[in-house]
């Protein structure tokens, strides 16, 4: 005759302890990940929108004001200082201006606080100012 085996009840208990323990430790660092990959997709946007920029202004002498925006990096302005260079097809390969990953649009000044020209993102609540998820993300402090 053959013996069954099985786990008793301890064992099981250890298990799900164990398996507790890890939960505890994992879900966290998990949950973290998509909010940073949020921050840095929104560094790339800048990067991305610093690059144009540049493009912009080595066909037209200077960058867009505060008041034409980043909307004369994808038409022609229609205001303000003319673009009598303006590359046709826009700056921006989508053809328009992104959104920051919480679909807000960036903040666009210039000339800038802090440079030629400022571009910020007000993080996950969309208001200026804010720590950890909610803290801004300035192009003077991207590397």
């Amino acid at each position: 005759m053959r013996s069954l085996r099985g786990f008793t009840l301890i064992e099981v208990m250890v298990v799900l302890v164990i398996l507790g323990v890890l939960a505890g430790l994992i879900v966290p660092r998990i949950m973290e990940r998509p909010e940073e990959a949020r921050r840095m997709k929104a560094e790339m946007q800048i990067k991305a929108l610093e690059t144009a920029l540049r493009l912009y202004k080595l066909d037209n002498g200077v960058y867009p004001t505060t008041e034409q925006g980043l909307e004369a990096l994808v038409q022609p302005p229609a205001t303000g200082r003319p673009a009598p260079r303006w590359r046709e097809g826009g700056y921006l390969e989508q053809g328009k201006v992104p959104l920051d990953p919480w679909r807000n649009p960036f903040v666009y000044l210039s000339p800038g606080l802090h440079g030629d020209y400022d571009i910020i993102s007000y993080g996950a609540d969309g208001a200026p100012g804010g720590e950890g998820k909610d803290a801004d993300i300035n192009s003077w402090e991207i590397d």
